[in-house]
């Protein structure tokens, strides 16, 4: 066993401040010389790309509800064991999951034996915050928080105010953060945006004045349990390309393209180039992105639009997630009824008008083949209300395991979807 420090950034509720303490620590941290591995609780992709910038490390997701316990923990000492620190930027609030605490960032915590840091948004309140530590403290006893951090801390004053809640608590206090208005976070599609003037090295300094960082490193030293890691063998000498770039093509998880790096050469293309990807490689890769932002870059790249479509109408294995399976239909429609030309694979038209966008989030698996296939929905694009859409090839069910509408496509080797799918537990070629 080793022994480093590891913790999870948990907080009460969604916006209270953990991707700010998180990455204010992880910068922190490399800053002193410490080998920082992060990691994110659920589904997110745009807070693991600012843990990898900060880190110079793959951030991994660990989702109960995606993957079994087995696997988080497998993940989890993977990528923790030859480190100084691990951070685990939690998601929502503690005990918020698809019901109740299930799938919450708590139950991670439980099952990895994670202490946690409850960051805790102090704007205009002091010692009523007493009982809601208090509550989070004593809900669970399987749940250690050993500290917490204030946020938006208005002055000095309001610092010893709040001094006395985790006196009276008996727990420590590792910090505070001012309220500043160069911390507001821009809301995105998924995630968040940060502004030039809340970077990574500015985050840093706020965090070394105000939060005791030593306190941190000494109070979650723990012995890394040990866990038999499943040996990654390369299946075929495969020929792998995978759209990617810093948005269209985006999202995909680093447990993917570990697997994908196992199975074979990985190259990485960028559909917006106009180039054409080779007519006798073994698999295609679509994730998920914004490709609805660039719809005019996707339509001018017609030698990469046709050179895909042919390669699928010859039978050749794709994945297409979400923004990959927007990528294959006939097209975006505009405000306007403007039409962006797609790959035209799908006999699909995808709306992004405003009359037409609607949120569909949350947790979907589906059984295939034997075995079940997990993933996460999130987008507003839908599908244009005049079209007939396909029938699915299976039933979708959402987290309680009632039925969904989102549809999973099948045409000759192709499989696609709105659903994101995790399948760094079930492997990628299963599926065809």
């Amino acid at each position: 066993m080793r022994n480093l420090s590891q913790f999870m950034i948990a907080a009460p509720a969604s916006g209270t401040g953990k991707t700010t303490v998180s990455r204010g620590l992880m910068a922190l941290l490399v800053r002193k010389g410490y080998l920082v591995q992060p990691f994110k609780c659920g589904p997110d992709y745009i807070d693991t790309k600012f843990h990898e910038r900060v880190c110079k490390r793959p951030s991994y997701n660990l989702d109960s509800f995606m993957a079994s316990t087995a696997h988080l923990q497998e993940v989890y000492y993977e990528h923790a064991q030859d480190v100084d620190a691990s951070v685990v930027e939690g998601m929502m609030g503690l005990f918020d999951g698809y019901d109740r605490d299930r799938g919450s960032c708590s139950e991670v915590a439980r099952i990895l034996h994670l202490p946690v840091i409850l960051v805790v948004n102090a704007q205009s309140a002091a010692y009523s915050l007493t009982a809601l530590i208090s509550g989070f403290l004593h809900f669970k006893s399987d749940v250690k928080i050993v500290g917490v951090i204030f946020n938006n801390v208005g002055s000095q004053k309001h610092e010893r105010m709040l001094s006395s809640v985790c006196a009276d608590l008996n727990i420590p206090c590792f910090g505070y953060i001012p309220k500043r208005s160069e911390l507001m976070q821009q809301s995105r599609y998924l995630g968040l945006d940060f502004s030039e003037m809340n970077g990574d090295e500015g985050l840093a300094d706020l965090i070394e004045e105000h939060v005791d960082w030593q306190g941190i490193i000494q109070t979650t030293k723990r012995d890394l349990s040990v866990v038999a890691l499943p040996h990654k063998q390369v299946q075929q000498d495969l020929n792998i390309w995978v759209a990617r770039n810093d948005d269209s093509f985006s999202f995909i998880y680093a447990e993917h393209l570990d697997i994908l790096h196992h199975l074979g050469k990985v190259t990485f293309f960028n559909p917006e180039d106009d180039q054409k990807i080779p007519a006798d490689i073994d698999l295609l890769y679509l994730p998920g992105g914004y490709p609805e932002k660039h719809a005019e870059a996707l339509m001018a790249a017609t030698t990469t639009r046709a050179s895909i479509k042919e390669y699928i109408e010859q039978g050749g294995k794709t994945l297409a997630e979400c923004g990959g399976m927007i990528y294959l239909s006939q097209g975006i429609i505009g405000d306007e009824d403007k039409l962006y030309e797609m790959t035209g694979v799908l006999p699909l038209r995808i709306s992004m008008r405003k009359q037409d966008r609607k949120l569909s989030l949350g947790y979907r698996s589906f059984d295939w083949k034997g075995l079940r296939y997990c993933g996460h929905e999130f987008h507003y694009t839908q599908f244009m209300p005049s079209d007939t859409i396909p029938v699915s090839v299976v039933g979708v069910k959402d987290a309680h395991a009632q039925p969904v509408e989102t549809p999973v496509f099948r045409y000759k080797n192709l499989v696609a979807s709105y659903t994101h799918l995790y399948w760094g537990e079930t492997g990628m070629m299963n599926l065809f």
